[in-house]
Order: structure tokens, then sequence, then C-alpha cells
């Protein structure tokens, strides 16, 4: 068994009828952590999942292209941590020995709960042109130090961020700019234009993604949830120290055509329950090695389709 720790690859033994529990115990035995301080991704599913483990056994989700993530922090870089954030505290108190210069330290508190409350996967579509620059974009959302600020305070804990594949999410009336699966389980954002020939401005999916975490507290679109999407907004906006408000027109996500429109922003609130698979929509088949042209006809008789559907129940319930 194969499992992704930061930038290397554990092997464990298969070992039958484990749970989570156990395979969760192993890893943080293996990297010498505490058992609660780890966390599983599980890809596609069950995603995220964070002490306490249930003792669900992993034969009842687990095939063969199933990948995992294991998150957390070994116990001596945890205590390394602390020392360092105790003596600098120390270092703040008043002494009788003259110093001679102050010493910068990193604020390890802050380090710790970037750890935490953070996205834990980012995943483009690879069937998709050019991943890597989709991938990019994810990991400069995801380093947004507006966005990571907002997020420690909020204690937001995304298990992925991916890309939405925008021939899936458009009809004539809408397009979807973003999806929260499951509180926070997933979030989908619309990087791409329609034509898949170009990318959406940053500070447009950044704001996209603002909405979207607050359906990590709140499912529909009510008073609470355009609060709370204001509040983080203006969190990411007092926070961006790296734009400051400025726009630089030789920025790789830049376009100055692009706005942000609430109308056009139809994700129906959070979405709730069903699998994920990623770079699919619940009921479209694999898109993989698919061209574009292919990719956007098989989204166009699906939304028919669904639309063919809709009318005949709309038939069926309307009375003669």
């Amino acid at each position: 068994m194969k499992i992704q720790y930061r930038d290397t690859s554990l092997d464990l033994e298969d070992e039958p009828d484990e749970n989570i529990l156990g395979l969760a115990t192993r890893c943080a035995e293996h990297i010498a952590a505490d058992v609660e301080r780890v966390s599983l991704f599980f890809l596609p599913k069950p995603g995220l999942v964070k002490f306490p483990f249930p003792d669900r056994q992993l034969k009842d989700f687990m095939t063969p292209t199933t990948r995992i993530k294991l998150v957390g922090a070994p116990n001596s870089e945890v205590k390394k941590m602390d020392d360092i954030g105790a003596a600098s505290q120390r270092r703040g108190r008043p002494s009788t020995v003259k110093t001679v210069a102050a010493n910068k330290n990193r604020d390890w508190k802050k380090v710790r709960e970037e750890s935490m409350y953070t996205f834990h996967a980012i995943e483009p579509l690879n069937y998709l042109p050019n991943p890597e620059k989709s991938k990019r974009f994810l990991e400069r959302l995801a380093n947004d130090p507006g966005i990571k600020a907002s997020m420690r305070k909020h204690k937001f804990s995304v298990g992925l961020l991916t890309e939405m594949n925008p021939a899936e999410h458009t009809t004539h009336e809408s397009k979807t700019l973003g999806l929260n699966r499951n509180a926070g389980e997933v979030i989908e954002l619309r990087l791409r234009t329609d034509r898949y020939d170009g990318y959406r401005d940053y500070k447009v999916i950044r704001k996209t993604l603002c909405h979207e975490l607050s359906h990590n507290v709140w499912g529909d679109h009510d008073r609470n949830f355009w609060n709370l999407t204001k509040e983080i907004e203006q969190e990411v906006e007092r926070n961006d120290t790296l734009h400051g408000g400025h726009r630089l027109s030789n920025e790789e996500f830049y376009d100055p055509n692009d706005t942000y429109d609430v109308a056009e922003h139809a994700d129906d609130g959070g979405w709730r329950g069903g699998d994920f698979v990623l770079g699919r929509s619940k009921d479209s088949p694999s898109e993989a090695g698919l061209s574009r042209r292919e990719i956007i006809a098989r989204a166009a008789m699906n939304r028919q389709q669904r639309e063919r559907e809709a009318e005949a129940r709309e038939r069926q319930e309307s009375p003669p």
C-alpha cells in the first residue's frame, strides 16, 4: 500500500480487514507522530478523515485506483515549534540583560495553524489542456496570504481543491463558478474560459473561492451566508500583502475584461451527499483522453438529456 506523505511515498504492508483507525495508527507510528495529530485523505472517497477516526473497514470503499495522502507532523517537529515559540515569548519579557539586536523569529503558532487549516490536496484536471498551469493557479490560491489568514481565523480545512470542467457546468441560462461538496470535503473552481483557450482573472476566482468557503458553514444562500461571505472577502483583501490592491498587467492570471457576477454564480448552495470523482460530474462517464471538441459535445448531450428529463417530470407533475 502506497501512501503519499509530503514529497515522499510511504510503503506499508496491506493488512486484511484493517479499518481507517488501524491505518491511521500505523501511519502515525511510521512518522513518529501522535495519531490525534494526523489526517488521512482518500481520493476520490470518502475524502478527508480526521481524528477521532471511524472503525470503517478499508475494503468497504478502497479500490485499485484509490489514492491515500497522509497529513501530519512528527512529534519532533511539533516540539521544536513549541520550544521556539516558548523561547520567543521569554525573550519578549522585560530583562536586565542588554540585548544587542532583536532576533526575528517565525510565528510558529501561525505555521502550525496553516498546516491544519488549509487545502490538504490540490489536483487539476489532467485530461484538459495545460494541467500544469491549472495547478499553478490552484497553488497560488491556496498560498494567497489573504486566503490563508481567513482560513486560520475561521478554522477552515478543505480536503481537496480542484478545478471544474466548464462544459459540465454551463447552460443557456447560467454557468456555475464554484462548488463546495460536504462542507469543505471538495471545492471546485471554474478556472478556465468556456472554450478552454484561457484562464479567468485571478481576483475573480479568488472571490469565488471566498463564496465557496462560506459554504463550509452555511449551505443555503441566506443572510447568514452572505454576511460570512462579505466578512471573508474583506479579510482576504485586508491581508493581501502581495498585491496591495494594485493590478499588474503582466500577471500570469490576469484578464481585465473578466468580472465577478453573483447572478451567474449558480452553485445552488452547498452540495451534500453523493460520490465525488475527480474531473467528472456525478452522472458523467470518464473524459480522460477525449479531445476538447469531444468533451464539449458530450457535455452538451448530457445537458440536453437532463433538460428532456426535467421537461418530462414537469409534464407528469402538471395537472391535466
